[in-house]
């Protein structure tokens, strides 16, 4: 029988600060955008090193403006890793352009940039790398590729926040980055997102059409200082952030590096009890950044193991432990193949590392006991299972 003290796959790590933080914006009485959003922008700003950051009310909001603010076409393509969130993708389908696959790169799994240069056309206007699991992507390889091939990058840095890659934090890499804070990410609003640029062009471009294309600071016609009036300058969509969220975001934002030390510490304790495993390849990091924890991803080696991937899962769920997989790959799903012919076999180091793939709990709530129940457990699978 499973265990009644069961191990969530994750838990937000929300306190006092938090619970404050949303009393105050409640007894302020301005829940919706308002001052406590700019301030969430400006924090986030500050400490990712960027010039503006716009807050949104998810990183596929985020993600679709920036793709709005670079003038995506009808019939243009942009490259996409099929290991990822369907969000990344289905964002360029909205314009009625086409998301185009590429494979992962076997170590990091995160966008295979040769794959990625074969896929080029002259209707290619853009390339979307996914920093998978908290690894930043080789950003030196892609910005040279996406220069030499006149392509804007966006990045999805839905699990990337506080990565660093040579010293810099994501989000201040390329033209526009789309962060996520969702109940499951590195900090959370429960719902929510941020574009980050240092191009003030573009940023004024989100800003416009997060709020139904209602000139710059619409939020401020209910406020002591605004006016009645107003503009709509363009047909908008409705993806701004509450100040309600921002109270949230701001207690978690000055949070997040402690956070992540924690995370780190539990990555540090899996690969301890782990790495010495044949049946179970942890996860590698390169030398030159700062992995995120956003994911701690093991894979199986059924080889060794004697049992799939999905076996395994079963295993640790009956004994009180849960876990997830990130990602199916996009290939693999029924729109994609019916909608732009993609098709099984096509992108071979994605579908292994699917076959093989397990995000394992990793949140700072998490005790040393709680981390090692998971070890041992993994290590009782061993030795319950090995072929």
């Amino acid at each position: 029988m499973p265990n009644d003290d069961f191990i969530p796959f994750h838990k937000p790590s929300i306190g006092e600060e938090e619970i404050e933080g949303v009393a105050q914006v409640l007894r302020s009485g301005w829940l919706t955008t308002g001052p406590k959003t700019r301030e969430f922008e400006e924090k986030f700003a500050l400490f990712t090193g960027c010039r503006y950051a716009v807050a949104v009310n998810s990183c596929t909001a985020a993600l679709h403006l920036a793709l709005d603010a670079i003038g995506l076409k009808e019939g243009e393509e942009v490259l996409v890793p099929t290991l990822t969130f369907t969000a990344t993708a289905e964002v360029v389908a909205y314009f009625k352009a086409k998301p185009v696959l590429v494979d992962s790169e076997p170590c990091y799994f995160n966008l295979d940039v040769h794959d990625a240069e074969k896929k080029i056309t002259a209707k290619t206007r853009a390339v979307i790398p996914v920093h998978f699991a908290g690894h930043p992507c080789d950003m030196t390889a892609l910005l040279e590729l996406a220069t030499a091939k006149g392509l804007l990058t966006i990045e999805d840095a839905a699990h990337a926040l506080p990565a660093k890659y040579r010293g810099r934090y994501v989000g201040i890499l390329g033209p526009l980055t789309a962060f996520s804070f969702y109940v499951t990410k590195t900090i959370t609003t429960g719902e929510g997102g941020m574009v980050t640029t240092n191009d003030e062009r573009l940023a004024s471009r989100i800003r416009l059409m997060r709020l139904h294309g209602i000139s710059r600071d619409a939020w401020k016609r209910y406020s002591a200082e605004g006016s009645w009036r107003y503009e709509v300058l363009e047909a908008g969509f409705k993806y701004n952030l509450t100040d309600l969220q921002a109270a949230l975001g701001l207690a978690q934002l000055g949070k997040c590096n402690a956070m992540w030390r924690r995370r780190v510490a539990i990555a540090e304790r899996y690969n301890q009890g782990l790495s010495m495993l044949d049946a179970y390849r942890t996860p590698r990091v390169a030398p030159h950044v700062q992995h995120a924890w956003h994911l701690y991803v093991i894979l199986v080696e059924s080889d060794v193991l004697g049992i799939h991937r999905d076996q395994v899962i079963e295993e640790l769920h009956h004994r009180g432990i849960g876990t997830a997989v990130h990602f199916i790959p996009l290939h693999l799903h029924p729109y994609y193949q019916r909608q732009w012919g993609y098709r099984a076999g096509q992108f071979p180091v994605a579908e292994n590392y699917f076959e093989r793939c397990i995000s394992l709990p990793i949140y700072p709530g998490m005790t040393d006991n709680d981390v090692d129940r998971v070890i041992e457990s993994l290590i009782d699978i061993v030795q319950k299972c090995r072929r």
